[in-house]
């Protein structure tokens, strides 16, 4: 770690102070998704490495491309070289002699190495943990983490209102410009616009869209029973959420009371554009919305979409390693091996198949999920 410098805290909170500063630092949190949501330094992009990568970079050198593959911008700045340093930060780790050569702090440094040039790369002394204490204010929270809190607030509030749970409070913020939410949600225009919504993902066979011509509009039709292949319309909703992001938009995801379909949807999103696994994306968004539980055959399609995640990943990873030039075209054609040809086998994750997530018989659903 010898090319790598150490920064303390009350450095990196002057270059925040200075908005010129600032342009040319690029801050890069090195904890895994659930924590960086949780809350991150001001500004911070997230560089993770999943168990496939992390397993693959032994003996190897990991790029740029996949370390940072949510970010772009990022990746063309350093590229560039128009960022004079990167900070890295994970957790607490308190110098560069505690930093482990096989922490995603090391990988991510040896792929800064590898594929920026000039760009000094310092390690934020005692990580987040340390820089929340003292500046909290130049950290982010996600407000959606108290969601659990406030919606069960809201729950007590509305228990004897006669309003079904799943239309109680609004749509949830599951990323800037992604949201979750039920029917009655998105048959109120007001609360659309109090939000921003442009566009609406209706996850559905028979729920009106209220709004043509106000808003866009895209429909899944799909039924909530397990003999629904879902699956098939991954690729496409992706394509649609990344189509309103790229526009500035923002989507509403829902279906009848946005607990399994529309719930499903956004899992897929997030495991294909955070790459994240199917227990980790579940979590994040039942913090969000506890009441999410799709029936048991999305979970299995789910979780077969992420081994197909997974495959896609290493097969890169294989190809680029053999010859880069064949990287840019196993990426071209994501879609190629997206719809599941065989009967799903599959085991659960522990924390997503926790009786308090599962409101639904394992086979069957109350109709209208």
């Amino acid at each position: 770690m010898e090319e790598m410098c150490e920064m303390e805290c009350p450095l990196l909170k002057r270059l925040l102070k200075d908005d010129g500063g600032a342009a040319k630092v690029l801050i890069l949190d090195c904890r895994s998704f659930l924590a960086y949501s949780a809350g991150h330094i001001r500004g911070a992009v997230n560089a993770r490495c999943n168990t496939i990568v992390r397993r693959r970079a032994k003996g190897s050198v990991l790029s740029l491309d996949q370390v940072l593959a949510g970010d772009d911008e990022a990746r063309a700045r350093l590229r560039s070289g128009m960022y004079s340093a990167a900070v890295l930060y994970d957790e607490r780790t308190p110098d560069l002699d505690a930093v482990k050569e096989d922490s995603t702090v090391t990988l991510v440094f040896n792929a800064l190495c590898r594929d920026s040039a000039g760009t000094l790369v310092y390690l934020l002394k005692g990580g987040y943990d340390r820089f929340f204490t003292e500046y909290p204010e130049y950290c982010l929270t996600t407000k959606s983490l108290h969601s659990l809190t406030s919606q069960s607030s809201v729950d007590s509030a509305c228990s004897s209102c006669g309003t079904p749970q799943h239309d109680q409070g609004g749509p949830v913020e599951i990323l800037p410009f992604l949201y979750l939410g039920s029917a009655l949600h998105a048959s109120k225009k007001e609360v659309l616009d109090g939000i921003g919504i442009s566009a609406l993902l209706n996850v559905s066979a028979d729920c009106p869209n209220h709004f043509e011509g106000t808003y866009q509009y895209k429909c899944i039709p799909v039924e909530d029973n397990h003999k629904e292949d879902i699956s098939c319309w991954f690729l496409e909703a992706i394509e649609f959420i990344d189509s309103v992001r790229d526009s500035s938009g923002r989507v509403l995801v829902h279906c009848q009371a946005g607990i399994s379909r529309s719930a499903t949807i956004c899992l897929a999103y997030l495991m294909k554009r955070k790459r994240v696994r199917l227990d980790e994306a579940f979590e994040f968004v039942r913090r969000r919305r506890s009441i999410i539980s799709p029936n048991f055959s999305f979970m299995g399609q789910l979780l077969q979409f992420e081994s197909q995640l997974l495959a896609t990943s290493c097969a890169a990873e294989a190809a680029a390693t053999a010859s880069p030039l064949l990287a840019p075209k196993s990426a071209a054609n994501p879609s190629a091996t997206a719809t599941p040809t065989s009967p799903f086998i599959f085991s659960f994750p522990v924390s997503v198949v926790n009786p308090v997530y599962l409101h639904h018989n394992p086979i069957t659903t109350s109709p209208g999920c």
